[in-house]
């Protein structure tokens, strides 16, 4: 009797695992590496990017993974291509973050064969001559050096990047908005129109709010292709705690270096409670601006010296030298040695410095992606707390004070970010005011790079759809006359059509700085015996004797080269703290602008205030309600008028404005808006006549609109069309007013 015969069938995709899905000499490096398993999203990632041909965006926590999710498929498919030039792009925002993704994956790459570069300005010459030689590969870049590479060597971008498979954007929130962002769009769609076929774009980030938004950045074209990829779940338990400290009310500057007399500031007091309770583990407190990093460090340094103790508290911001920021993270990611980062946000995105214990942050917070991200950072073993501290100050409020300081906002503040951090609540993108910065930046760099180019082949590189879609053809003809207009020069047209540059162009493109879309100032450079130890403004006066306190020491000046723009520093017991670049205050979301409203209405006592922010909260409350706040929303303050519409600021401005066309003085401030010089009843009276009316037109109301050139290259943009694109973004908001002010109005009572 013949023996049954046996029938074989092949596995279909789904039933082979991902891990088999790799490349042997990836999995022997899995194994090598003790891994007990693949996360979840990484077997989601592997399976997705060698099984379809679409975009993808993998969003995870922070250390779970995202990196290997995306490139242990990526290098299995490289590992088996032929075809010359680079396969795949690795787009970071920090040199930092291209410094640690290289050290990651050099050895495996080295493993299978496969050439990977550092690619930025700070990067090794030789590995990327190596590329020039013979394309091939990996490069992790910045979006400056791709911009670098097609204005200096086009020929050689269009070789290095004509077969390119995959661009991986890591921490793609930073560029979901902003002029960075707009600068990265624009050059991959550049990159598309070199290559012979669309590289497939990998976005990584732990904080996006809204998915789909995030998808359209990737695929601008079909959005709906894109596959996202996250993690489910999150970290267990947060344990949290909001300290408050009191500031003396007479004191200019609160941030100063901590002297031997003197009133004691709030900084001080924390200075004892980080020092007291950070030693001993790894930490990062995230100060704020590069001064208060400063100021803190350097009381930090000398707590450890009064205590005789070895000090474990370093400064960690982007005036200091790349050396000794690499020494600190390296530090922190070796933890033999108990080590705290005082940061501003420079610690904030992905660099690998291994866990730290706990995260603080001076100032209550003014945005949850920023807070979730910093969070990240804590608690990422399996089975350990993430811990948040959170240190607010304040000042004594005497009774006639201004109402908004009466209740207490900072603490309020800070409250209201923790309920909304258990909502998982993340602000979604706003719009960027710099579309015609960046629009004019590349029409110079795509001149650049082709010789000349004609109007229309530049705005169907640059516009056709993404971010910058929102130049219509009759703007980007606005700016091309404005560039071209006697003023300015910056280009010229030949007789048949060719756009090429004019004298200022030429003069503007040939600096190293014009590469990058965000300003930077001239510095002086400070070395103490040779060694680099970073930069501080140009505008800061110094001599030989000056005295500074910087990378969380004391120096003396000993030495100036004007010329050079050189400071040599040499160690002293005294010092004060330059000036760095000022700090903008970044402007809240309505949604965060609604929970402080909540905040105040409720009657909750949350067990993670300390006494003196509980009590803080409290008093802010009893103010509130004194000021009946719960239903009053235009309150007198001396002789000016407070208009409290608790939203954000995108709408705070924009209804400011509205005020400032019917001829009213106005400052915005998280609440609202503050009327000058106008009592209650006069306030109430325009506002009546905004609800009364239609909506106002965002064109007429552009006209009021003072600020408007703030990105790099809009002092070159014509006024109208800076008009002109702040009205069709306000637009949406000028809808609005009407029916706001109606509110606003509604319980205002007649006087006597």
């Amino acid at each position: 009797m013949m023996a049954a015969e046996m029938r074989i069938s092949p596995l279909c995709a789904s039933e082979v695992s991902a891990f088999d899905r790799l490349h042997p000499e990836i999995r022997r490096w899995i194994w090598e590496q003790k891994w007990d398993e693949l996360r979840e999203v990484q077997s989601r990632a592997i399976t997705t990017i060698l099984s379809e041909k679409d975009d993808a965006l993998i969003a995870a926590a922070t250390a779970a993974g995202k990196t290997e999710a995306a490139f242990l498929p990526i290098l299995t498919e490289v590992a088996e291509r032929k075809e010359p030039g680079i396969a795949a792009l690795y787009v970071s925002p920090l040199k930092a973050l291209i410094n640690d993704q290289f050290r990651r994956l050099e050895p495996l790459c080295e493993r299978l064969g496969i050439e990977v570069v550092r690619w930025h300005g700070d990067a090794p010459q030789s590995g990327k001559t190596r590329i020039l030689k013979a394309p091939s590969g990996i490069a992790l870049i910045t979006p400056e050096s791709i911009e670098a590479m097609l204005i200096r060597r086009p020929r050689d971008a269009h070789r290095l990047f004509a077969a390119v498979d995959f661009v991986v954007i890591d921490e793609l929130h930073a560029f979901l908005q902003g002029p960075r962002g707009l600068h990265l769009a624009s050059l991959l769609r550049r990159l598309d129109r070199i290559s012979a076929r669309r590289a497939r774009r990998i976005g990584l980030s732990a904080t996006i709010g809204d998915l789909q938004i995030a998808a359209a950045w990737l695929h601008p074209e079909a959005p709906q292709t894109v596959s996202v990829i996250e993690a489910a779940g999150d970290r267990a338990e947060i344990k949290i705690q909001v300290r408050a400290y009191l500031d003396p009310p007479d004191v200019d500057d609160i941030d100063g270096l901590e002297e031997d007399e003197g009133p004691r500031l709030a900084l001080d007091d924390i200075a004892d409670h980080v020092f007291e309770t950070l030693r001993g583990e790894n930490n990062l407190v995230f100060a704020g601006s590069r001064r208060r990093v400063e100021a803190l460090a350097d009381r930090l340094r000398r707590r450890s010296e009064t205590a005789g103790v070895p000090n474990e508290f370093f400064p960690h911001h982007g005036s200091l030298s790349k050396d000794l920021r690499h020494e600190l993270e390296l530090r922190l990611k070796k933890a033999d040695l108990p080590t705290t980062a005082v940061a501003t946000t420079t610690l904030e995105l992905g660099i690998d410095i291994g866990s730290v214990k706990s995260v603080a942050q001076i100032g209550a917070p003014r945005s949850l992606s920023s807070l979730r991200q910093r969070l990240g950072r804590s608690g990422r073993r399996k089975g350990v707390p993430a811990i948040l501290r959170n240190y607010v100050r304040d000042r004594h409020i005497p009774a006639d004070a201004d109402p908004l300081d009466r209740i207490r906002p900072e603490v309020v503040r800070a409250v209201a970010a923790v309920r909304l951090l258990v909502a998982k609540f993340v602000e979604p993108p706003g719009t960027s005011p710099a579309l015609a910065t960046v629009a004019l930046h590349q029409t110079l760099s795509i001149i650049v790079e082709r010789g000349g180019e004609r109007a229309d082949r530049i705005y169907a590189t640059l516009c056709g759809s993404g971010p910058l879609s929102a130049i219509t053809a009759k703007d980007f003809g606005v700016l091309l006359r404005g560039m071209a207009s006697p003023q300015v020069r910056l280009i010229e047209q030949a007789p048949d059509g060719t756009i090429m540059l004019g004298e200022m162009g030429e003069r503007l493109t040939s600096g190293r700085d014009f590469y990058a879309i965000f300003d930077s100032d001239q510095e002086w450079r400070l070395v103490a015996s040779g060694r680099p130890l970073g930069t501080i403004p140009l505008s800061n006066v110094v001599s030989i004797g000056s005295l500074l306190g910087f990378a969380g020491r004391r120096w003396r000046v000993e030495s100036v080269d004007d010329a050079a723009h050189v400071l040599d520093v040499a160690p002293h017991p005294s010092g004060r703290l330059p000036k760095f670049d000022r700090l903008s205050v970044e402007g809240i979301h309505d949604r965060l602008a609604t929970e402080m409203r909540t905040v105040w209405m409720a009657s909750d006592a949350p067990a993670y205030l300390d006494q003196v922010a509980a009590e803080f909260l409290r008093e802010g409350r009893a103010a509130f309600r004194e000021l009946s706040l719960e239903t009053k929303r235009i309150v007198p303050a001396a002789s000016d008028t407070h208009v409290l519409l608790w939203r954000g600021a995108a709408f705070s401005s924009t209804f400011a404005v509205a005020l400032t066309s019917a001829g009213l003085e106005c400052e915005v401030h998280d609440f609202g808006v503050t009327i000058a010089d106008t009592s209650p009843v006069e306030a109430a009276a325009i506002l009546g006549q905004m609800a009364a009316a239609p909506p106002p037109n965002a064109d007429d109301l552009s006209e009021f609109v003072g600020n408007l050139k703030t990105a790099k290259f809009d002092e070159y943009v014509p006024d109208s069309l800076l008009r002109a694109l702040w009205a069709r973004s306000n637009q949406p908001l000028c809808q609005q007013i009407p029916a706001t002010a109606a509110v606003l109005i509604e319980k205002v009572k007649a006087p006597g």
